[in-house]
């Protein structure tokens, strides 16, 4: 049987270090990521949807450095903070930072 994970084991990537969940770094470096991709020709929405939803980080180029920089970030929090933003800015809706 599998030991039970923590909330800060889950929190961390294979180098041990803590993943990113400011929200303020989380805009910086999707922002960051789009740019990059855009540069290279990618579709950058399709992109980062690719490697939020799956965590596969082959959909991010390693152009100057978006693959290092994305996988920085806890990917459900970079959800959270996208939802969160696209309900604020298309419905209107008054939601709780």
């Amino acid at each position: 049987m599998a030991a039970a994970t923590s909330a800060s084991q889950e929190n961390t990537r294979s180098l041990g270090r803590p993943l990113i969940t400011d929200e303020e770094q989380i805009r910086q470096i999707l922002t960051d990521v789009y740019a990059k991709l855009k540069v290279k020709g990618y579709n950058p929405t399709m992109q980062i949807v690719g490697y939020l939803l799956t965590d596969d980080p082959t959909y991010i180029t390693n152009h100057e450095g978006a693959r290092t920089q994305i996988c920085k970030i806890d990917r459900d929090e970079a959800l959270s903070y996208v939802v969160a933003h696209f309900i604020k800015a298309e419905l209107e809706l008054d939601i709780p930072d």
